[in-house]
Protein backbone atom coordinates (compact mmCIF):
# COMPACT_ATOMS: atom_id res chain seq x y z
CA UNK A 1 0.00 0.00 0.00
CA UNK A 2 1.10 3.60 -0.70
CA UNK A 3 1.99 6.08 1.48
CA UNK A 4 -0.75 8.37 2.32
CA UNK A 5 -1.46 10.84 0.42
CA UNK A 6 -0.49 14.39 1.76
CA UNK A 7 -2.86 16.62 -1.20
CA UNK A 8 -5.80 15.05 -3.08
CA UNK A 9 -5.39 14.36 -6.35
CA UNK A 10 -7.64 16.79 -8.03
CA UNK A 11 -6.64 20.81 -7.95
CA UNK A 12 -9.43 22.71 -7.18
CA UNK A 13 -9.60 23.42 -11.07
CA UNK A 14 -9.91 19.85 -12.46
CA UNK A 15 -12.66 19.45 -10.06
CA UNK A 16 -14.53 21.92 -10.93
CA UNK A 17 -14.44 21.22 -14.83
CA UNK A 18 -16.01 17.78 -14.05
CA UNK A 19 -18.59 18.42 -12.11
CA UNK A 20 -19.50 21.52 -14.56
CA UNK A 21 -18.78 18.73 -17.22
CA UNK A 22 -21.29 16.25 -15.98
CA UNK A 23 -23.87 18.66 -14.09
CA UNK A 24 -23.86 21.18 -17.20
CA UNK A 25 -24.74 18.83 -19.79
CA UNK A 26 -26.97 16.56 -18.02
CA UNK A 27 -28.86 20.35 -17.32
CA UNK A 28 -28.53 20.76 -20.88
CA UNK A 29 -30.13 17.48 -21.99
CA UNK A 30 -32.77 17.86 -19.33
CA UNK A 31 -33.63 21.58 -21.10
CA UNK A 32 -34.65 19.51 -24.33
CA UNK A 33 -37.67 18.84 -22.93
CA UNK A 34 -40.41 20.95 -24.66
CA UNK A 35 -41.58 23.25 -22.00
CA UNK A 36 -44.38 25.36 -23.64
CA UNK A 37 -46.96 23.55 -21.94
CA UNK A 38 -46.57 22.55 -18.44
CA UNK A 39 -48.25 18.93 -17.71
CA UNK A 40 -48.49 17.71 -13.78
CA UNK A 41 -48.86 14.10 -15.38
CA UNK A 42 -45.88 14.54 -17.52
CA UNK A 43 -43.78 15.97 -14.52
CA UNK A 44 -44.35 12.69 -12.61
CA UNK A 45 -44.99 9.66 -15.24
CA UNK A 46 -43.92 11.14 -18.45
CA UNK A 47 -47.14 10.12 -20.28
CA UNK A 48 -47.35 6.45 -18.88
CA UNK A 49 -46.19 5.92 -22.20
CA UNK A 50 -41.83 5.70 -22.26
CA UNK A 51 -40.02 2.94 -24.60
CA UNK A 52 -37.93 0.09 -24.07
CA UNK A 53 -34.44 1.73 -24.54
CA UNK A 54 -35.14 4.67 -22.38
CA UNK A 55 -37.07 2.65 -19.50
CA UNK A 56 -34.80 -0.18 -18.99
CA UNK A 57 -31.35 2.42 -18.74
CA UNK A 58 -33.77 4.56 -15.98
CA UNK A 59 -34.87 1.31 -14.25
CA UNK A 60 -31.17 0.16 -14.61
CA UNK A 61 -29.56 3.62 -13.83
CA UNK A 62 -31.87 4.18 -10.73
CA UNK A 63 -31.06 0.47 -9.43
CA UNK A 64 -27.28 0.77 -9.50
CA UNK A 65 -26.54 4.10 -6.94
CA UNK A 66 -23.72 5.16 -5.78
CA UNK A 67 -24.38 3.74 -2.32
CA UNK A 68 -24.79 0.63 -3.87
CA UNK A 69 -21.45 0.74 -5.52
CA UNK A 70 -20.41 1.85 -2.15
CA UNK A 71 -22.38 -0.93 -0.26
CA UNK A 72 -20.98 -3.40 -2.70
CA UNK A 73 -17.40 -2.69 -2.18
CA UNK A 74 -17.91 -2.77 1.39
CA UNK A 75 -19.24 -6.20 1.93
CA UNK A 76 -16.76 -7.08 -0.26
CA UNK A 77 -14.07 -6.19 1.84
CA UNK A 78 -16.25 -7.05 5.01
CA UNK A 79 -16.67 -10.47 4.21
CA UNK A 80 -14.45 -11.59 1.49
CA UNK A 81 -14.95 -12.84 -2.16
CA UNK A 82 -18.77 -14.21 -1.44
CA UNK A 83 -19.64 -9.99 -0.09
CA UNK A 84 -20.09 -8.66 -4.09
CA UNK A 85 -22.39 -12.00 -5.20
CA UNK A 86 -24.83 -11.59 -2.35
CA UNK A 87 -25.27 -8.23 -2.99
CA UNK A 88 -25.04 -7.82 -6.27
CA UNK A 89 -26.87 -11.21 -7.27
CA UNK A 90 -29.78 -10.73 -4.81
CA UNK A 91 -30.27 -7.08 -5.50
CA UNK A 92 -30.25 -8.52 -9.15
CA UNK A 93 -33.09 -11.01 -8.95
CA UNK A 94 -34.89 -8.96 -6.75
CA UNK A 95 -35.77 -6.25 -9.99
CA UNK A 96 -36.50 -9.72 -11.86
CA UNK A 97 -39.10 -10.58 -8.75
CA UNK A 98 -41.08 -7.00 -9.39
CA UNK A 99 -42.27 -7.51 -13.26
CA UNK A 100 -45.01 -9.94 -12.06
CA UNK A 101 -46.35 -7.85 -9.54
CA UNK A 102 -45.35 -4.50 -11.91
CA UNK A 103 -48.01 -6.41 -14.57
CA UNK A 104 -50.87 -6.54 -12.10
CA UNK A 105 -50.49 -3.30 -10.63
CA UNK A 106 -50.42 -1.76 -14.06
CA UNK A 107 -53.34 -3.91 -15.09
CA UNK A 108 -55.44 -2.60 -12.75
CA UNK A 109 -54.54 0.94 -12.33
CA UNK A 110 -52.84 1.41 -15.78
CA UNK A 111 -52.58 5.83 -15.35
CA UNK A 112 -52.36 5.84 -11.73
CA UNK A 113 -48.60 8.00 -10.61
CA UNK A 114 -47.97 6.12 -6.91
CA UNK A 115 -48.54 3.38 -5.18
CA UNK A 116 -49.78 5.39 -2.47
CA UNK A 117 -52.65 6.41 -4.44
CA UNK A 118 -53.93 3.33 -5.31
CA UNK A 119 -53.91 1.83 -2.15
CA UNK A 120 -55.90 5.05 -0.92
CA UNK A 121 -58.39 3.87 -3.92
CA UNK A 122 -58.13 0.31 -3.01
CA UNK A 123 -58.76 0.93 0.75
CA UNK A 124 -58.95 4.26 1.93
CA UNK A 125 -57.15 7.49 3.60
CA UNK A 126 -54.73 5.76 6.66
CA UNK A 127 -53.60 2.70 4.15
CA UNK A 128 -52.50 5.36 1.48
CA UNK A 129 -50.75 7.95 4.38
CA UNK A 130 -48.67 4.85 5.67
CA UNK A 131 -47.73 3.68 2.23
CA UNK A 132 -46.74 7.43 1.16
CA UNK A 133 -45.08 7.70 4.48
CA UNK A 134 -42.86 4.84 4.44
CA UNK A 135 -41.76 6.17 1.29
CA UNK A 136 -41.15 9.46 2.20
CA UNK A 137 -39.48 8.79 4.61
CA UNK A 138 -37.02 5.80 2.19
CA UNK A 139 -36.79 8.49 -0.38
CA UNK A 140 -35.28 11.16 2.41
CA UNK A 141 -32.60 8.28 3.87
CA UNK A 142 -31.86 6.96 0.25
CA UNK A 143 -31.23 10.78 -1.16
CA UNK A 144 -29.02 11.38 2.21
CA UNK A 145 -26.94 8.30 1.74
CA UNK A 146 -26.30 9.69 -2.21
CA UNK A 147 -25.44 12.31 -0.64
CA UNK A 148 -22.73 11.01 1.89
CA UNK A 149 -21.24 9.15 -0.73
CA UNK A 150 -21.20 12.38 -3.04
CA UNK A 151 -19.44 14.00 -0.30
CA UNK A 152 -17.14 11.32 0.66
CA UNK A 153 -16.26 10.69 -2.96
CA UNK A 154 -15.33 14.96 -3.54
CA UNK A 155 -13.59 15.28 -0.11
CA UNK A 156 -10.96 12.72 -0.79
CA UNK A 157 -10.12 13.31 -3.97
CA UNK A 158 -10.63 17.16 -4.11
CA UNK A 159 -9.49 20.20 -1.97
CA UNK A 160 -13.20 20.57 -1.15
CA UNK A 161 -14.67 19.20 2.50
CA UNK A 162 -17.43 16.68 2.93
CA UNK A 163 -19.61 19.05 3.85
CA UNK A 164 -19.63 21.26 0.41
CA UNK A 165 -18.83 17.98 -1.53
CA UNK A 166 -22.53 17.17 -0.11
CA UNK A 167 -23.93 20.56 -1.33
CA UNK A 168 -22.29 20.49 -4.39
CA UNK A 169 -23.87 17.53 -5.07
CA UNK A 170 -27.31 18.28 -3.68
CA UNK A 171 -27.39 21.82 -5.96
CA UNK A 172 -26.39 19.54 -8.92
CA UNK A 173 -28.76 16.95 -8.82
CA UNK A 174 -31.49 19.92 -7.84
CA UNK A 175 -30.16 22.26 -10.99
CA UNK A 176 -31.29 19.67 -13.90
CA UNK A 177 -34.19 17.98 -12.17
CA UNK A 178 -36.71 20.88 -10.51
CA UNK A 179 -37.87 22.39 -14.08
CA UNK A 180 -38.54 18.67 -15.60
CA UNK A 181 -38.85 16.25 -12.98
CA UNK A 182 -39.05 12.55 -13.76
CA UNK A 183 -38.81 13.61 -17.51
CA UNK A 184 -35.52 14.96 -16.72
CA UNK A 185 -34.29 11.86 -14.71
CA UNK A 186 -35.20 8.91 -17.10
CA UNK A 187 -34.00 11.36 -20.48
CA UNK A 188 -30.48 11.32 -18.44
CA UNK A 189 -30.27 8.07 -17.19
CA UNK A 190 -29.45 6.73 -20.36
CA UNK A 191 -26.37 8.94 -20.57
CA UNK A 192 -25.36 7.97 -17.15
CA UNK A 193 -25.68 4.21 -17.35
CA UNK A 194 -24.31 4.09 -20.53
CA UNK A 195 -20.94 5.58 -19.10
CA UNK A 196 -20.96 3.47 -15.43
CA UNK A 197 -21.19 0.12 -17.51
CA UNK A 198 -18.14 1.69 -19.67
CA UNK A 199 -16.67 2.84 -16.44
CA UNK A 200 -17.07 -0.77 -14.77
CA UNK A 201 -15.63 -2.42 -17.65
CA UNK A 202 -11.91 -0.35 -17.58
CA UNK A 203 -11.53 0.13 -14.36
CA UNK A 204 -12.53 -3.31 -12.30
CA UNK A 205 -9.22 -4.61 -14.58
CA UNK A 206 -7.23 -1.97 -14.10
CA UNK A 207 -7.12 -1.95 -10.54
CA UNK A 208 -6.60 -5.48 -10.33
CA UNK A 209 -3.36 -5.84 -12.18
CA UNK A 210 -2.34 -2.43 -10.07
CA UNK A 211 -2.73 -4.25 -7.29
CA UNK A 212 -0.72 -6.79 -8.28
CA UNK A 213 -2.81 -9.08 -10.43
CA UNK A 214 -3.28 -12.97 -10.04
CA UNK A 215 0.01 -12.67 -7.49
CA UNK A 216 -2.59 -11.04 -5.46
CA UNK A 217 -4.75 -14.03 -4.26
CA UNK A 218 -1.66 -16.24 -3.18
CA UNK A 219 0.45 -13.12 -1.40
CA UNK A 220 -2.33 -11.76 0.14
CA UNK A 221 -4.16 -14.55 1.49
CA UNK A 222 -2.82 -13.84 5.00
CA UNK A 223 -4.78 -10.98 5.16
CA UNK A 224 -8.32 -12.76 4.79
CA UNK A 225 -10.12 -15.03 7.24
CA UNK A 226 -10.82 -18.60 6.40
CA UNK A 227 -14.92 -16.75 6.10
CA UNK A 228 -13.86 -13.97 3.43
CA UNK A 229 -11.84 -16.58 1.46
CA UNK A 230 -15.15 -19.19 1.67
CA UNK A 231 -16.78 -18.79 -1.80
CA UNK A 232 -19.57 -20.54 0.54
CA UNK A 233 -19.33 -18.64 3.47
CA UNK A 234 -22.33 -19.15 5.95
CA UNK A 235 -21.10 -15.57 7.51
CA UNK A 236 -21.70 -13.18 4.57
CA UNK A 237 -24.98 -15.07 3.65
CA UNK A 238 -26.29 -14.71 7.09
CA UNK A 239 -24.91 -11.08 7.91
CA UNK A 240 -25.39 -9.95 4.32
CA UNK A 241 -26.71 -11.88 1.89
CA UNK A 242 -30.20 -13.41 3.49
CA UNK A 243 -31.06 -10.20 4.85
CA UNK A 244 -30.46 -8.36 1.92
CA UNK A 245 -32.77 -10.89 -0.18
CA UNK A 246 -35.76 -9.68 2.41
CA UNK A 247 -34.43 -6.03 2.24
CA UNK A 248 -34.08 -6.34 -1.42
CA UNK A 249 -37.73 -7.40 -2.08
CA UNK A 250 -39.58 -5.00 -0.19
CA UNK A 251 -37.39 -2.08 -1.86
CA UNK A 252 -39.45 -3.60 -4.95
CA UNK A 253 -42.33 -3.67 -3.48
CA UNK A 254 -42.70 -0.37 -1.10
CA UNK A 255 -40.13 1.93 -2.65
CA UNK A 256 -41.93 4.95 -5.48
CA UNK A 257 -39.25 5.31 -7.24
CA UNK A 258 -39.78 1.90 -8.65
CA UNK A 259 -43.23 2.00 -8.78
CA UNK A 260 -42.60 5.57 -10.79
CA UNK A 261 -41.00 3.75 -13.36
CA UNK A 262 -42.95 1.09 -13.44
CA UNK A 263 -46.16 3.69 -14.25
CA UNK A 264 -44.04 5.20 -16.96
CA UNK A 265 -43.23 2.49 -18.98
CA UNK A 266 -45.16 1.24 -21.72
CA UNK A 267 -47.76 -1.15 -20.22
CA UNK A 268 -46.14 -3.66 -23.01
CA UNK A 269 -42.79 -3.78 -21.86
CA UNK A 270 -42.50 -4.13 -18.86
CA UNK A 271 -41.14 -7.59 -19.15
CA UNK A 272 -37.82 -6.91 -21.20
CA UNK A 273 -37.30 -3.60 -19.19
CA UNK A 274 -37.03 -5.40 -16.05
CA UNK A 275 -35.21 -8.35 -17.40
CA UNK A 276 -32.94 -5.99 -18.83
CA UNK A 277 -32.31 -3.89 -15.66
CA UNK A 278 -32.04 -7.19 -14.14
CA UNK A 279 -28.20 -7.98 -16.28
CA UNK A 280 -26.95 -4.99 -16.33
CA UNK A 281 -27.49 -4.19 -12.08
CA UNK A 282 -25.90 -7.65 -11.50
CA UNK A 283 -22.87 -7.32 -13.71
CA UNK A 284 -22.33 -3.62 -12.63
CA UNK A 285 -22.44 -4.09 -9.10
CA UNK A 286 -20.81 -7.13 -8.64
CA UNK A 287 -18.35 -6.08 -10.62
CA UNK A 288 -17.39 -2.71 -8.15
CA UNK A 289 -17.42 -4.99 -5.19
CA UNK A 290 -14.87 -6.96 -6.28
CA UNK A 291 -12.60 -3.48 -5.83
CA UNK A 292 -13.75 -4.43 -2.11
CA UNK A 293 -11.99 -7.71 -2.31
CA UNK A 294 -8.75 -6.11 -3.92
CA UNK A 295 -8.80 -3.78 -1.23
CA UNK A 296 -9.05 -6.97 1.52
CA UNK A 297 -6.40 -9.10 -0.04
CA UNK A 298 -4.01 -6.04 -0.33
CA UNK A 299 -4.54 -5.30 2.66
CA UNK A 300 -5.57 -2.02 2.73
CA UNK A 301 -7.10 -0.37 5.70
CA UNK A 302 -10.04 2.34 5.30
CA UNK A 303 -9.08 5.74 5.83
CA UNK A 304 -10.37 7.27 9.59
CA UNK A 305 -11.57 4.02 9.47
CA UNK A 306 -14.77 4.41 7.47
CA UNK A 307 -16.12 1.50 4.96
CA UNK A 308 -18.08 4.38 3.29
CA UNK A 309 -14.10 5.86 2.14
CA UNK A 310 -12.73 2.98 1.08
CA UNK A 311 -14.11 2.99 -2.91
CA UNK A 312 -12.68 6.55 -3.16
CA UNK A 313 -9.89 5.71 -1.04
CA UNK A 314 -8.66 2.79 -3.77
CA UNK A 315 -9.09 4.78 -6.34
CA UNK A 316 -7.41 8.01 -5.41
CA UNK A 317 -4.65 5.65 -4.27
CA UNK A 318 -3.99 3.32 -7.43
CA UNK A 319 -6.02 4.76 -10.65
CA UNK A 320 -3.59 7.19 -12.88
CA UNK A 321 -4.99 10.60 -13.62
CA UNK A 322 -7.14 10.01 -16.49
CA UNK A 323 -9.02 6.63 -15.21
CA UNK A 324 -9.94 8.54 -11.95
CA UNK A 325 -11.74 11.40 -13.43
CA UNK A 326 -13.55 8.27 -15.24
CA UNK A 327 -14.38 6.64 -11.85
CA UNK A 328 -15.10 10.28 -10.60
CA UNK A 329 -17.94 10.67 -12.99
CA UNK A 330 -19.08 6.89 -13.06
CA UNK A 331 -19.63 7.39 -9.46
CA UNK A 332 -21.13 11.36 -9.81
CA UNK A 333 -23.65 9.76 -12.90
CA UNK A 334 -24.67 6.59 -10.94
CA UNK A 335 -25.46 8.74 -7.43
CA UNK A 336 -27.45 11.51 -9.59
CA UNK A 337 -29.30 8.75 -11.23
CA UNK A 338 -30.97 7.86 -7.75
CA UNK A 339 -30.56 10.95 -6.67
CA UNK A 340 -32.64 12.43 -9.06
CA UNK A 341 -35.39 9.46 -9.29
CA UNK A 342 -35.51 10.22 -5.36
CA UNK A 343 -36.44 13.76 -5.87
CA UNK A 344 -38.66 12.95 -8.40
CA UNK A 345 -40.82 10.26 -6.16
CA UNK A 346 -41.27 12.70 -3.17
CA UNK A 347 -42.38 15.04 -5.46
CA UNK A 348 -45.21 12.68 -6.93
CA UNK A 349 -46.01 11.74 -3.54
CA UNK A 350 -46.76 15.32 -2.38
CA UNK A 351 -48.36 15.98 -5.46
CA UNK A 352 -50.94 13.11 -5.92
CA UNK A 353 -51.13 11.85 -2.49
CA UNK A 354 -51.16 15.17 -0.37
CA UNK A 355 -52.13 17.63 -3.07
CA UNK A 356 -54.32 15.99 -5.50
CA UNK A 357 -56.00 13.27 -3.44
CA UNK A 358 -57.16 16.19 -1.46
CA UNK A 359 -58.55 18.55 -3.75
CA UNK A 360 -60.15 15.16 -5.18
CA UNK A 361 -61.87 13.93 -2.18
CA UNK A 362 -63.58 17.71 -2.16
CA UNK A 363 -64.62 17.29 -5.78
CA UNK A 364 -62.51 20.23 -6.40
CA UNK A 365 -60.23 20.37 -9.87
CA UNK A 366 -56.49 20.66 -9.61
CA UNK A 367 -54.78 23.37 -10.69
CA UNK A 368 -52.14 22.02 -12.93
CA UNK A 369 -49.63 25.12 -12.52
CA UNK A 370 -50.35 24.94 -8.48
CA UNK A 371 -49.47 21.31 -8.64
CA UNK A 372 -46.15 21.77 -10.34
CA UNK A 373 -45.36 24.89 -8.16
CA UNK A 374 -45.86 21.74 -4.83
CA UNK A 375 -43.71 19.33 -6.49
CA UNK A 376 -40.76 21.94 -7.06
CA UNK A 377 -41.14 23.45 -3.74
CA UNK A 378 -41.11 19.20 -2.47
CA UNK A 379 -38.22 18.99 -4.25
CA UNK A 380 -36.23 22.10 -2.64
CA UNK A 381 -37.18 21.48 0.86
CA UNK A 382 -36.41 17.24 0.44
CA UNK A 383 -32.87 18.48 -0.93
CA UNK A 384 -32.34 20.84 2.41
CA UNK A 385 -33.53 18.17 4.55
CA UNK A 386 -31.26 15.20 3.03
CA UNK A 387 -28.35 17.81 3.18
CA UNK A 388 -28.58 18.11 6.66
CA UNK A 389 -29.02 14.32 7.85
CA UNK A 390 -26.13 13.64 5.89
CA UNK A 391 -23.81 15.58 7.94
CA UNK A 392 -24.53 12.76 9.94
CA UNK A 393 -22.78 10.35 7.94
CA UNK A 394 -24.46 7.62 9.00
CA UNK A 395 -22.90 4.18 7.51
CA UNK A 396 -24.23 3.55 3.98
CA UNK A 397 -24.78 -0.44 4.00
CA UNK A 398 -26.60 -0.22 7.07
CA UNK A 399 -28.97 2.32 6.14
CA UNK A 400 -30.18 0.62 3.36
CA UNK A 401 -30.78 -2.86 5.06
CA UNK A 402 -32.68 -0.96 8.15
CA UNK A 403 -34.70 1.29 4.92
CA UNK A 404 -35.54 -2.54 3.49
CA UNK A 405 -36.40 -4.07 6.59
CA UNK A 406 -38.96 -1.46 7.76
CA UNK A 407 -40.57 -2.14 4.23
CA UNK A 408 -41.32 -5.11 4.89
CA UNK A 409 -43.86 -4.63 6.90
CA UNK A 410 -46.23 -3.78 3.87
CA UNK A 411 -44.96 -5.97 1.68
CA UNK A 412 -47.25 -8.57 1.84
CA UNK A 413 -50.34 -6.54 2.91
CA UNK A 414 -49.58 -4.43 -0.43
CA UNK A 415 -49.23 -7.56 -2.57
CA UNK A 416 -52.53 -9.16 -1.33
CA UNK A 417 -54.45 -5.57 -2.07
CA UNK A 418 -53.82 -6.45 -5.73
CA UNK A 419 -55.43 -9.92 -5.82
CA UNK A 420 -57.52 -10.66 -2.86
CA UNK A 421 -60.68 -8.70 -2.45
CA UNK A 422 -61.15 -9.75 0.83
CA UNK A 423 -58.49 -7.79 2.35
CA UNK A 424 -59.54 -4.30 3.87
CA UNK A 425 -58.36 -1.00 5.07
CA UNK A 426 -58.34 -2.21 9.01
CA UNK A 427 -56.79 -5.40 8.21
CA UNK A 428 -54.03 -3.35 5.89
CA UNK A 429 -53.50 -0.65 8.47
CA UNK A 430 -53.31 -2.89 11.47
CA UNK A 431 -50.78 -5.20 10.32
CA UNK A 432 -48.35 -2.82 9.04
CA UNK A 433 -48.48 -1.14 12.26
CA UNK A 434 -48.07 -4.91 14.51
CA UNK A 435 -45.73 -5.83 12.45
CA UNK A 436 -43.36 -2.65 12.58
CA UNK A 437 -44.26 -2.94 16.60
CA UNK A 438 -42.24 -6.40 16.78
CA UNK A 439 -39.47 -5.45 14.37
CA UNK A 440 -38.29 -2.46 16.40
CA UNK A 441 -37.39 -4.02 19.09
CA UNK A 442 -35.98 -7.20 17.42
CA UNK A 443 -34.07 -5.08 15.32
CA UNK A 444 -31.87 -3.54 17.74
CA UNK A 445 -31.35 -5.84 20.22
CA UNK A 446 -34.51 -5.38 23.12
CA UNK A 447 -35.67 -8.65 22.81
CA UNK A 448 -34.14 -10.17 26.11
CA UNK A 449 -31.69 -13.63 25.00
CA UNK A 450 -33.11 -16.10 26.89
CA UNK A 451 -36.51 -17.56 27.91
CA UNK A 452 -39.55 -17.94 25.52
CA UNK A 453 -39.77 -14.61 24.23
CA UNK A 454 -36.64 -15.24 21.88
CA UNK A 455 -38.11 -18.43 20.89
CA UNK A 456 -41.53 -16.91 19.90
CA UNK A 457 -39.42 -14.05 17.73
CA UNK A 458 -37.49 -17.51 16.21
CA UNK A 459 -40.48 -19.23 15.26
CA UNK A 460 -41.69 -16.06 13.79
CA UNK A 461 -38.61 -15.89 11.43
CA UNK A 462 -39.44 -19.31 10.31
CA UNK A 463 -42.74 -17.89 8.63
CA UNK A 464 -40.70 -15.30 7.55
CA UNK A 465 -38.49 -17.35 5.56
CA UNK A 466 -41.75 -19.16 4.19
CA UNK A 467 -43.57 -15.66 3.57
CA UNK A 468 -40.51 -14.67 1.54
CA UNK A 469 -39.88 -17.43 -0.33
CA UNK A 470 -43.65 -18.07 -1.36
CA UNK A 471 -44.25 -14.21 -2.30
CA UNK A 472 -41.25 -14.69 -5.08
CA UNK A 473 -42.62 -17.41 -6.81
CA UNK A 474 -46.21 -16.64 -6.19
CA UNK A 475 -45.66 -13.87 -8.91
CA UNK A 476 -44.66 -16.31 -11.36
CA UNK A 477 -46.68 -19.11 -10.72
CA UNK A 478 -49.92 -18.50 -8.64
CA UNK A 479 -51.15 -19.20 -5.17
CA UNK A 480 -50.66 -23.40 -4.78
CA UNK A 481 -46.91 -23.36 -5.64
CA UNK A 482 -46.21 -20.82 -3.42
CA UNK A 483 -47.99 -22.31 -0.63
CA UNK A 484 -45.83 -25.41 -1.34
CA UNK A 485 -42.58 -23.84 -1.69
CA UNK A 486 -43.48 -21.64 1.42
CA UNK A 487 -44.33 -24.27 3.61
CA UNK A 488 -41.52 -26.82 2.77
CA UNK A 489 -39.02 -23.66 3.17
CA UNK A 490 -40.03 -23.15 6.72
CA UNK A 491 -39.76 -26.73 7.54
CA UNK A 492 -36.68 -26.87 6.21
CA UNK A 493 -34.94 -23.87 7.98
CA UNK A 494 -36.53 -24.56 11.22
CA UNK A 495 -34.06 -26.51 12.34
CA UNK A 496 -31.41 -24.32 11.36
CA UNK A 497 -33.11 -21.40 12.62
CA UNK A 498 -34.82 -22.12 16.18
CA UNK A 499 -31.84 -21.65 18.89
CA UNK A 500 -29.55 -19.74 16.48
CA UNK A 501 -31.08 -17.11 14.66
CA UNK A 502 -31.24 -14.79 17.62
CA UNK A 503 -27.58 -13.75 16.92
CA UNK A 504 -28.61 -11.85 14.02
CA UNK A 505 -30.74 -9.29 14.85
CA UNK A 506 -30.59 -7.46 11.01
CA UNK A 507 -31.92 -10.72 9.37
CA UNK A 508 -34.26 -11.74 12.15
CA UNK A 509 -35.82 -8.45 12.12
CA UNK A 510 -36.30 -8.29 8.49
CA UNK A 511 -38.63 -12.10 8.61
CA UNK A 512 -40.20 -11.30 11.81
CA UNK A 513 -41.87 -8.06 10.07
CA UNK A 514 -42.98 -10.06 7.07
CA UNK A 515 -44.36 -12.89 9.11
CA UNK A 516 -46.19 -10.62 11.56
CA UNK A 517 -47.48 -8.44 8.51
CA UNK A 518 -48.58 -11.54 6.98
CA UNK A 519 -50.14 -13.66 9.56
CA UNK A 520 -52.46 -10.76 11.06
CA UNK A 521 -53.12 -9.21 7.45
CA UNK A 522 -54.68 -13.01 6.68
CA UNK A 523 -56.52 -13.28 9.97
CA UNK A 524 -58.25 -10.27 9.32
CA UNK A 525 -58.95 -10.58 5.81
CA UNK A 526 -60.19 -14.16 5.72
CA UNK A 527 -63.18 -13.28 8.29
CA UNK A 528 -64.09 -10.55 6.40
CA UNK A 529 -67.59 -10.62 4.05
CA UNK A 530 -65.87 -7.81 1.58
CA UNK A 531 -65.41 -8.73 -2.23
CA UNK A 532 -63.92 -5.42 -3.60
CA UNK A 533 -64.39 -4.61 -7.34
CA UNK A 534 -60.80 -4.21 -8.68
CA UNK A 535 -61.83 -2.61 -11.61
CA UNK A 536 -62.93 0.50 -9.24
CA UNK A 537 -59.30 0.63 -8.62
CA UNK A 538 -59.13 2.05 -12.48
CA UNK A 539 -62.43 4.24 -12.08
CA UNK A 540 -61.27 6.18 -8.68
CA UNK A 541 -57.47 6.93 -10.23
CA UNK A 542 -56.33 8.80 -13.72
CA UNK A 543 -54.39 11.65 -14.98
CA UNK A 544 -54.63 15.00 -13.43
CA UNK A 545 -54.46 17.36 -16.45
CA UNK A 546 -56.68 17.33 -19.38
CA UNK A 547 -56.02 15.27 -22.59
CA UNK A 548 -53.24 17.04 -24.74
CA UNK A 549 -51.78 19.50 -22.21
CA UNK A 550 -47.91 18.78 -22.48
CA UNK A 551 -48.24 17.46 -25.78
CA UNK A 552 -45.19 19.11 -26.45
CA UNK A 553 -43.28 17.87 -23.42
CA UNK A 554 -44.12 13.35 -24.49
CA UNK A 555 -43.65 14.27 -27.97
CA UNK A 556 -40.24 15.62 -27.37
CA UNK A 557 -39.60 12.80 -24.54
CA UNK A 558 -40.83 10.29 -26.73
CA UNK A 559 -38.38 11.46 -29.58
CA UNK A 560 -35.56 11.20 -27.19
CA UNK A 561 -36.46 7.71 -26.70
CA UNK A 562 -37.19 6.00 -29.96
CA UNK A 563 -33.71 8.12 -31.11
CA UNK A 564 -32.17 6.03 -27.49
CA UNK A 565 -33.88 2.62 -28.88
CA UNK A 566 -31.99 2.69 -32.16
Amino acid sequence: MPPAQLEPPFGLIVTTGLLVLFFGGTFLMSTRIGRRKENADSYMTAGHGIGFGVSAASMTATWIWASSMYASVTSGYTYGVSGPIHYGLWGALMILFIYPFGRRIRAVAPHAHTLAEVMHARHGRSSQLMLAGSNVVGSVISLMSNFIAGGALISMLSPFGFVQGVVIIAAGVLLYTLWSGFRASVLTDFAQVVAMLGAVVVLVPALFFVLGGPSLFTEGAVNVTPQQADFFSSEAFLEQGAPYIAAVLAYAIGNQTIAQRLFAVREDLIRPTFVTATIGYGATVIGMGMIGVLALYAGIDPSGGETNNLLPQVAASYLPGVLLAVFFVMIIGSLSSTADSDLSALSSIVMTDVYGQSLRGRGRRVDPRTMLLVGRLTMVVATAVAVVFASLRLDILDLLVFVGALWGALVFPVIASFYWGRVTNRAFTVSVLAALAVFLPVRFGAVPEAGVLPLLVEVLAVVGVGVVLGLMVFGFTGLRPALVIGAVAALAAAPFVLGFLRDYEALTGSLVAYAVSTLVCWAMSVRSGQDFDFAEIRRRTGDFTDPGAGDDDDASLAAAAARADR
